[in-house]
Order: C-alpha cells, then structure tokens, then sequence
C-alpha cells in the first residue's frame, strides 16, 4: 500500500484532523493503516487517545537519534489502528542533521527495512515547515495530500505549496502525486463555494470532490483522544471523512506506485 504524507505549511487547516479520521476510516475498513507522527507538537498522537502520547521513549525522536527500528516503535491506538507517536524531541532534527545531505533519507530507509514489508497504509502527519523532517516524510512518501481551508488564506498558501513541490520535483528527479481536499467548508458561505471553485479551476482534477465541512464532532472528538468515528460515527463530519477515504480509494491513491503499475 502507499505512503501518504498529508502536508501543509500552513497551520489550521485540518491536517492533523485529516490523517487521524483518514487513518481511521482505513482502520475501519480492515486496510490495517499505520499513522506516523512527524510533528513536534504531537497533536496527532495526543488526539488518538494513547497513553503517554508523547513520551520521547516511544516515539519517532529514538528512531532518529538512535536509529530504532521503527517496528519497535509501533504503538497500539483505542480504536485499534497504530502509530508512531512524536514528542518535542523531534523538533532538534533539523538541527542535528541540517548539514547532512543524506539525512533526508533517513526514512524511506527505515521505511525499507521495517515498514515497507506489512503491506499497510502509512500516513504521515508532516510538520508545517519544509525541513528535515518533511524531507523525510516527501522523500518516503508515494503520495502526498494537501488539506486547505476553504478560505482566501489558505487559498494563496496552496499556490506556494505547490510551486514547492514543483521545485523539488525538478531537485529530486521524480513526481509527487497529490490530491488537494478543501476543510472547514460551508455551504452556507459563498466565499466556500468560490475558494473551492478557483482551486478547481486551478489544480482541475488534483482537486477532491468532497468537501470536509465545518462539523463540531470534528472540532470535538481529539479533546476525548477520539476519531471522529469513535467519538460520532453518525455526524456530518464521519460522513464526510467516510466519503473522502472512499473516493480517494476508488482514484488509487492508496496503492504503492509498484502496484500501479503492474
């Protein structure tokens, strides 16, 4: 199955919120997703509900500091799905491995020896910033997935986005295949439907359909250390992650690009 690395500079925008309910929609569906957590603030790994979330012990801090296998890392979510949890150790990366070409690598490799042979799901909740560690997370990944608000801000924040990747597309001599899914969208806003429609008519195609609506089950369920599915499998907000992990399922994005090609 495919690496997913679910990236954004900007804050606010529903990253966090995406990995977890996408992950727990895999889970649902019996893919045996594995979510890592390469942010420093550990959001992600505080909203599944794992006791010492973020404990430097048990988190993606030993693999880069100690190179730990990552399957020794692994670690057991309520709802049943697993994680790679981060703690604030995380963020010294870039300045332990900031002068080292080769540091970017760090991950698809462990990914190659550990990882890579179960087969499941990997998605990767970035760190806003293009540093080492989304290096890591882009260089490991066969995908990436870009959520962005539905409004002006943010807008302009997935241009730069993507004139990035474009860059490093030309760097590192090889395609980042992304999708783009607008958040906090509502429909009772004409500014909603005009952001998602400009974004349409830039990206075309790269774009989702659905559309993840302002929902407070979404807003909610991390504060329980919940999916929303756990938390209200019945709201808006499930259906509306439950129709993204399904469409996204239909278009491939969830297949190594190996098993595309065969």
């Amino acid at each position: 199955m495919a690496v997913i690395a679910v990236f954004n500079q900007k804050g606010g925008v529903g990253k966090t919120t995406t990995c977890l309910n996408l992950t727990a929609a895999l889970a649902i569906a019996q893919k045996n997703p594995i979510a890592l957590d390469m942010d420093p603030q550990g959001h992600l790994s505080l909203a599944c509900g794992v006791k010492n979330a973020t404990s430097p012990d048990e988190s993606l801090e030993r693999f880069f500091k100690h190179q730990t296998p990552l399957t020794k890392l692994l670690r057991d979510t309520p709802a049943g799905w697993q994680i790679i949890s981060s703690s604030l150790g995380l963020a010294k990366v870039d300045a332990l491995y900031g002068s080292d070409p080769k540091a970017a690598t760090l991950l698809k490799q462990g990914f190659g020896v550990d990882l890579g042979l179960t087969g499941a799901p990997i998605l990767i909740d970035c760190c806003p910033m293009l540093g080492v560690l989304t290096l890591n997370a882009l260089l490991a990944s066969d995908r990436v997935l870009i959520p962005v608000s539905a409004d002006y801000l943010s807008m302009q924040g997935v241009h730069r986005l993507d004139s990035a990747l474009n860059v490093l597309e030309t760097k590192l001599k090889r395609k980042f295949e992304r999708r783009i899914v607008v958040t906090r969208f509502d429909s009772r806003r004409k500014l909603s439907q005009e952001i998602y429609e400009k974004l349409k008519q830039r990206f075309g195609s790269r774009v989702c359909n659905t559309k993840i609506g302002e929902n407070v089950a979404l807003a909610t369920s991390p504060m329980h250390g919940k999916d929303v599915f756990a938390f209200s499998p019945n709201s808006p907000g499930a259906a509306d992650y439950r129709a993204l992990t399904v469409e996204l399922g239909k278009s491939g994005f969830f297949e190594a690009e190996e098993m595309l090609c065969q």
